[in-house]
């Protein structure tokens, strides 16, 4: 991976972290001061406690990502380590899937003359359970890697000490 690529996404990653921080710490000041402009009704309050939630794990797959990235430019991404920080990815992908589905059903109410936006809301987030288990194949096909790192490792070591 190149030094470019490396810092563009890492500004990226950056960006993004520094916006869902920025967007946290506004619903909890508002949540908390009770300088609602929305009154707080009930929906509305448990939105922003549900984006709070959502952006958290949106924040601990980027700070995953950012330690992969790390072992790549290393070139140590094949490694029982990387693992932790691939099953942190998918954690927080099924986390933000769990969001949307939760989002799904505090709107679901409000949509009682229309209830295809509630199912087209159900289908996203198949979609992002899709993308979780696309992650989980990805993961699968790294422990197979390691598993042929190693597997080279100890033939390379046998055929040292033929040598």
């Amino acid at each position: 991976m190149g030094k470019l690529t490396v810092r563009a996404l890492r500004a990226v990653l950056v960006v993004v972290l520094a916006g869902t921080v920025f967007v946290q710490a506004l619903m909890v000041w508002t949540l908390v001061s009770g300088n609602d402009p929305e009154d707080g009704t009930l929906p509305l309050t448990a939105l922003r406690l549900i984006t709070i939630l959502g952006m958290v794990s949106a924040q601990v797959a980027l700070v995953c990502v950012w330690r992969l990235v790390t072992m790549v430019r290393r070139g140590t991404v094949f490694s029982h380590a990387a693992f932790r920080y691939v099953d942190g990815v998918i954690g927080a992908i099924v986390a933000a899937a769990l969001v949307w589905f939760t989002v799904t059903a505090v709107n679901a109410p409000g949509q009682r003359d229309d209830p295809g936006v509630t199912v087209i809301m159900g289908g996203i987030g198949l979609a992002i359970l899709g993308v979780a288990l696309i992650v989980l194949v990805l993961r699968m096909l790294l422990a197979q890697a390691v598993a042929r790192d190693v597997e080279a490792v100890q033939m390379q070591a046998e055929l040292d000490e033929v040598i």
